[in-house]
């Protein structure tokens, strides 16, 4: 599972999800993308269940990026607990993905259609609307 080393600090509070993404928007690595079309928070198992989706789509053949990380601590009280005495346990990690960003990458020399249907299979372990995007969608690239 995909967590920081150390931490600045051990608890956050949880922001808010205010506008587009300003950077990760552009493909860099691949040649096909998915693309996030609203904000949420992606936590580390989905992250690592969208990997392991696109992972076994490949079949051992091209490559793949990850363009997100869970940096963000998720703080939960037990069950059944009483209000007061102070914050949670960190529970789990989260990226918080803004729309417009691009979270997976796939290439390599794979074909188009096992590239989209890879990322099509990693789009349903995610919490979030996104949206398979390639270079030539991009308008640039190479």
């Amino acid at each position: 599972m995909l967590m920081p080393k150390r931490v600045k600090w051990r608890k956050q509070m949880r922001g808010r999800m205010r506008g587009k993404a300003s950077r990760g928007t552009e493909l860099n690595f691949g040649d096909y993308g998915l693309k996030a079309l609203e904000p949420g928070w992606i936590s580390a198992r989905q992250i690592e269940a969208a990997r392991r989706a696109i992972v076994r789509a490949f079949k051992r053949r091209g490559k793949f990026w990850i363009r997100i990380f869970p940096d963000k601590p998720v703080t939960q009280r037990a069950a059944e607990t009483r209000m007061g005495k102070g914050k949670g346990n960190v529970e789990y990690w989260v990226a918080v993905v803004k729309p417009g960003r691009i979270m997976f990458e796939v290439g390599g020399g794979i074909p188009a259609e096992v590239a989209k249907e890879a990322l099509r299979l990693a789009q349903y372990k995610l919490s979030i609307k996104t949206k398979i995007v390639g270079r030539h969608d991009m308008g640039g690239g190479d």
